[in-house]
């Protein structure tokens, strides 16, 4: 496993300048763990159990405090922050293992919130503050906080990709059977003219996916897989759904695999679209969010859900070609799990 301070120097490298940061036999990711949906006036003894895996990296999907709020100073999102500090894992975590982060609607100030939330400029303020976004990252001087490394030299690349699911999203429609089996809040909307990602982003990501890399971790804080349940997906807007696999597809992106959060229960899952290779899906939430008694349909799940709290695994064997995706639990005893064959991730010539 990299030593914090090397892995620290190659994600700022390979930030800053693409190349650099695969030089000078630097060892590869082996080991990633995520999570998301961590509230931070709740216990969060998981920690232990994160940071007792030793990972390499650490990816914060979304949710990562509690702070939604409606007012020009963003007061509750700065309270939710500052509750984060105080809390003994969240913080040595911070302290000892490198890691990104991404937002969702509870961290960007108002839930399952989109492009119209009036004060998303003052919740990306308070992003940038918190996570110690350096002044001259591009996030200071772009719209959203989307953001991408490629970690690793030539052969055992990891890119992770960090999608923005609220800065540009159009609004959602909202149902016409509230609480229905798979209506429960939202129905699809095939309004061509409806976006996921903006103009901007989806631009940015063609061209993140065209870039060389094995193993590429597209972090989605929505689930982009799931079918049969009325919250926040990807095929709330299938039109856009359909555009990221083609997206995938038109990149020859090989080596993608989905991590996304939100859903308060960690489960697998894989999709294989239409002249592609099969996609596969590890949602893990939350920290310490659980719906416990959650029933849905799982027509491209990977066996059960895991609603208790967990978090995600990542553990790439170079050697062996493999790549495993596993929920962990807070004894970091491993509760669902699926290995894949590099192989599979390729598309066919």
């Amino acid at each position: 496993m990299l030593k914090r301070r090397a892995l620290t120097q190659l994600i700022a490298a390979a930030s800053l300048a693409p190349g650099v940061g695969q030089a000078q036999g630097r060892p590869p990711l082996t080991r990633i763990a995520f999570g998301s949906c961590a509230e931070q006036r709740r216990p969060q003894p998981i920690w232990d159990a994160v940071l007792a895996y030793h990972p390499d990296l650490f990816i914060f999907a979304g949710d990562n405090v509690y702070g939604d709020f409606d007012t020009a100073d963003a007061a509750g999102l700065r309270q939710a922050y500052d509750g984060a500090t105080h809390i003994t894992g969240y913080t040595s975590l911070l302290r000892t293992v490198p890691h990104l982060a991404i937002w969702d609607d509870h961290d960007y100030g108002l839930n399952d919130g989109g492009a119209d939330f009036a004060h998303k400029a003052i919740a990306k303020e308070e992003f940038l503050r918190f996570w110690n976004v350096p002044a001259d990252d591009v996030r200071r001087t772009r719209e959203g906080i989307h953001n991408a490394h490629i970690i690793g030299p030539p052969g055992m690349r990891v890119q992770v990709i960090l999608l923005d699911l609220r800065w540009f999203r159009s609004p959602l429609k909202p149902t016409d059977q509230r609480g229905a089996p798979g209506k429960e809040r939202y129905v699809p909307d095939a309004d061509p003219a409806k976006t996921m990602l903006g103009e901007a982003q989806w631009a940015w990501l063609a061209a993140e996916l065209r870039k060389p890399a094995e193993v590429r971790l597209l972090v989605s804080t929505i689930q982009v897989l799931a079918e049969g349940h009325g919250w926040e997906r990807w095929g709330n807007f299938p039109l856009e759904r359909q555009k990221l696999f083609d997206t995938i597809r038109d990149s020859n992106a090989s080596g993608v695999v989905l991590l996304s959060g939100d859903r308060h229960f960690g489960a697998l899952y894989r999709e294989t679209p239409a002249g592609g290779y099969p996609l596969y899906e590890i949602t893990s939430s939350g920290l310490n969010m659980i719906y416990w008694n959650v029933r849905e349909p799982g027509p491209n799940r990977l066996g059960a859900v895991y609603p208790v709290a967990n978090f995600g695994a990542i553990d790439i064997d170079w050697w062996e070609r493999t790549v495993t995706l596993a929920l962990r639990d807070e004894s970091g005893s491993v509760r669902r799990s699926a290995t894949i064959k590099a192989d599979e991730l390729l598309f066919s010539k």
